[in-house]
């Protein structure tokens, strides 16, 4: 690991005064699951970690009758533990309580799981975000591509959004806080998920001297949801396939219907297909897979990651199912 300096700001004003403009200038430290990780390889070389981890106002969890309030210093296991969350977002808590493993959902706070780096091995590997040769050819689409992007994988960017909880979050409607030199600002979290197309641009609406300061979860009123994901090994692993459902009924009828799927794309992917699949009907399996084929109507393999569309096909069905049911993730 390269040297780095290394400071500790008693407020938020110290904080957003110690980051830098640049990426390589400074980097944010709360939990470090992933940034530490990046430094070792040597992807990532801030001159100064800015430890973030004493700012007070960015811990907590608060429910109220506009929603619920999460701090993005709150770990993943404080998220999935919370007795206010089990019982009025119970599908916030199970989907948090499979992620990784104890020892690092006790570490990896919400902000850095909504902001965590690709895991694209070529990425991790120093072959930048793009997966770039000498050349300026992508090593992707000949090369070995089993983990990566089934949707929204034209190019140049085919890694997969790694959060697990982002997909979730975006179908229940959250928003995201940030504040910057500029002041505060308020986006969907949707919005925050973006497909870069040169080097210079990150997959995040994050400038190098903002921090991520809370998420907003609008009340879940009645709707009905669940999570469904397809992995190799039931815990400390990495979805292949991820599904999100949230849906209003009416009369036993879908009146609303937000379908995310993650680890697909290089960003959490909403299909409006299965949406619009599910609009004014009474859910059954056959409804259900009816969706999940919506939903990959367009993925398309890049040689070896075919075997993701039937996977997530089955996990945009099984979720639909799980939600109406009211069974476990």
């Amino acid at each position: 690991m390269r040297a780095f300096e290394y400071a500790s700001p008693a407020n938020m004003n110290q904080a957003l005064r110690l980051l830098g403009n640049s990426w390589d200038d400074a980097a944010p430290l709360a939990g470090g699951t992933d940034l530490l990780s990046l430094m070792k390889d040597d992807i990532v070389s801030p001159r100064r970690l800015v430890n973030i981890k004493d700012l007070g106002a960015l811990r907590g969890i608060t429910l109220s009758k506009a929603g619920l309030r999460v701090g993005t210093l709150t770990t993943i296991e404080e998220l999935a533990d919370n007795a206010q969350v089990r019982q009025a977002y119970p599908v916030i808590s199970r989907t948090a309580s499979e992620i990784a493993g104890p020892q690092i959902r006790n570490m990896a706070t919400i902000g850095g799981n909504l902001c965590q780096r690709p895991r694209c091995w070529y990425y991790r590997g120093g072959f930048g975000l793009l997966a770039k040769d000498q050349k300026g050819e992508s090593l992707v689409p000949n090369g070995d591509n089993r983990y990566h992007a089934i949707l929204g994988n034209s190019g140049p960017a085919y890694f997969v959004s790694p959060s697990t909880l982002a997909p979730l979050l975006i179908a229940l409607g959250t928003r995201l806080r940030l504040v910057g030199p500029k002041g505060k600002r308020e986006i969907p979290l949707e919005k925050f998920y973006l497909t870069p197309t040169s080097e210079t641009e990150r997959e995040h609406d994050l400038k190098p001297n903002e921090i991520v300061t809370e998420i907003m979860i609008p009340p879940l009123a009645g709707a009905k949801s669940a999570t469904y994901e397809v992995r190799q090994k039931e815990t400390m692993d990495w979805p292949l396939a991820l599904a999100a459902v949230v849906l209003n009924l009416k009369n036993g009828k879908v009146s609303a219907a937000h379908v995310l799927m993650g680890a697909v794309a290089p960003v959490p992917w909403r299909s409006s297909e299965a949406e619009a699949t599910l609009i004014g009907k009474t859910i059954s399996e056959d409804v259900a897979l009816a969706a999940g084929n919506a939903a990959v109507a367009n993925a398309r393999s890049l040689g070896h990651n075919g075997y993701k569309i039937q996977l997530a096909r089955i996990a945009v069905k099984r979720a639909i199912m799980s939600a109406i049911e009211g069974g476990p993730k």
